[in-house]
């Protein structure tokens, strides 16, 4: 079955309208439905859109509102300017459009309007979504919405037959059927970036097999790590957040249409017919829930979040390992900027942007909670003010995504600086208490005889692989000839065997896991 989400060109069909709807039911595709249909008899497209530029050449005539039965004047232009959403909206088109199809698609199936009338609506549908898809149609201000300039478009391109589109619909579930439909594509766009970063980590790992660097906790030297290990980190943290996206698309994957405002209605519709059409699990079994709850958004906003937080927290890292402090890597010129008035300067914008730009999606979230947190059931107009914190938050970790990839693709890291600078700090002092737990002593005994020996070096400037066996033993007898196995961060890191540690035979589990499983050659 052809998805919706790829519809083909418009097919037209010579089979007579009796094959019309065979062996349709909940599987059925708007594109199949039209497949099996007689097509509408329908201007040229050059005199359609003939017909569509002169409507749109009326821009300054305030139009009736479909909404506007019961009013007597127009709004005002202020309050026209400030209720819009068109700005922002109209990115939902081919969402509306696809919905649309949908729901025409069942109208025509339960009988609501003719099969006719659901042609001429597709046609003229096609016809809207291809004119967009130029940047030849104008989005008028004064439809307010990508939903209203749509049906009105319709309405002005196949007339009577278009007012038909919205039976047994509402703005509300329109909406949050686009907003579903985006989410889900933006989502699976999400994934996809973080899977390429995914692989730029693990290339980067794989280009430095055996390179020890330091590891830290409270930004202060703790132990001897493999890079491969930190890196796989990264790649292990992106994981989690590809698997937070992919619950999110299965709890947001059932489909508001149906619900109308909030009530449902008492037409003999058929929801699972469109929820099925449109890719989702089931309607909605709740209408004022479906149309009122953003909190599949916001469950959105927060995976969005805890991922720029993981890209900040990498950004955060490449630029201290960048600095003359560190110097433990240096980017390509590709991925670097330099100062407008100092000339030696060569800076990791890339990823400073991308840790500066994690408080833009973090920030979105919070805009959304508190959106959120006071409105009654069910809609309410303060939900039009998802979308922007919604879009942003789209973009905004789209590319920190694409440059973090992009950065990890393009730095080399200094072994030669980064071995001279591991002696520092006594990264082994934790496997020489282990050292003493294997020779029987407990762990806080050993604790405390490697502190007094790790005194002993500072106050002869020394490593403790630069005291002398009678040093050791003069601080405790148990030390024998083989405690120089487990000295040095060499001989630290081949002392590492736990499942998941930074030991070599452990790291080279790791990174064969995700050389398989991102399938990198």
């Amino acid at each position: 079955m052809r998805s919706l989400l790829h519809p083909p060109e418009p097919i037209l069909s010579s089979s007579p309208l009796s094959h019309l709807f065979v062996a349709v039911r909940f599987s059925s595709s708007v594109t199949s439905l039209r497949c099996r249909s007689q097509p509408p008899v329908m201007a040229s497209s050059a005199a359609s859109a003939a017909r569509l530029s002169e409507l749109d050449g009326s821009l300054k005539r305030k139009e009736e509102k479909l909404w506007g039965g019961r009013f007597e004047e127009s709004v005002t232009d202020a309050v026209e300017r400030f209720t819009e959403s068109i700005s922002f909206d109209k990115q939902l088109y081919k969402h509306d459009i696809m919905g649309s199809k949908a729901h025409a698609a069942m109208l025509a199936h339960q009988g609501l309007i003719t099969a006719m009338d659901r042609d001429r609506i597709l046609s003229g549908l096609d016809e809207i979504e291809r004119r967009i898809d130029a940047g030849k149609f104008v989005w008028r201000m004064d439809r307010e919405d990508v939903h209203m300039n749509i049906e009105a478009a319709l309405t002005d391109l196949i007339g009577e037959p278009a007012k038909k589109l919205h039976t047994a619909r509402s703005r509300n579930d329109q909406v949050v059927t686009d907003l579903r439909l985006w989410c889900r594509e933006a989502i699976d766009r999400i994934i996809a970036r973080i899977g390429h970063l995914q692989v730029a980590l693990v290339k980067l790992a794989m280009k430095n097999e055996g390179l020890i660097v330091p590891g830290y906790t409270h930004l202060q030297r703790a132990q001897p790590v493999l890079l491969q290990h930190l890196l796989l980190a990264y790649v292990e943290q992106l994981e989690r957040d590809i698997g937070r996206l992919n619950n999110c698309k299965d709890r947001m994957n059932f489909c508001p249409l149906g619900a109308c405002a909030l009530a449902g209605t008492g037409l003999p519709i058929d929801r699972f017919m469109t929820s099925n059409t449109l890719g989702f699990t089931a309607p909605m079994r709740n209408s004022i829930d479906a149309v009122s709850d953003r909190d599949f958004v916001l469950e959105f906003l927060s995976a969005n979040s805890i991922i720029a937080m993981h890209l900040s927290r990498l950004g955060e890292e490449w630029v201290l390992w960048a600095s003359e402090e560190f110097g433990f890597l240096t980017p390509s010129d590709s991925v670097s900027t330099g100062s407008s008035i100092m000339p030696q300067k060569k800076n990791p914008d890339p990823m400073e942007l991308v840790r500066g730009k994690s408080s833009r999606v973090i920030g979105s979230l919070v805009t959304l909670l508190v959106l959120c947190k006071g409105l009654p059931q069910a809609y309410n107009r303060d939900l039009q003010e998802d979308k922007e914190p919604l879009f942003d938050s789209v973009k905004t970790i789209l590319g920190m995504l694409e440059v973090s990839a992009e950065f990890a693709l393009n730095i080399t890291l200094n072994h030669a600086k980064i071995a001279k600078a591991l002696p520092a700090g006594y990264l082994d002092a934790t496997t020489l208490a282990d050292y003493l737990v294997k020779k029987g002593v407990p762990f806080r005994t050993s604790h405390d005889i490697v502190g007094r020996s790790v005194a002993l070096c500072v106050s002869r400037n020394c490593q403790l692989s630069g005291l002398a066996l009678d040093d050791l033993r003069g601080i405790d007898p148990v030390f024998e000839e083989d405690v120089y196995e487990y000295l040095g961060v060499e001989n630290s890191i081949n002392k590492f065997s736990s499942y998941g540690s930074t030991g070599s035979d452990c790291v080279a589990e790791q990174l064969h896991h995700w050389i398989s499983k991102l399938r990198i050659s």
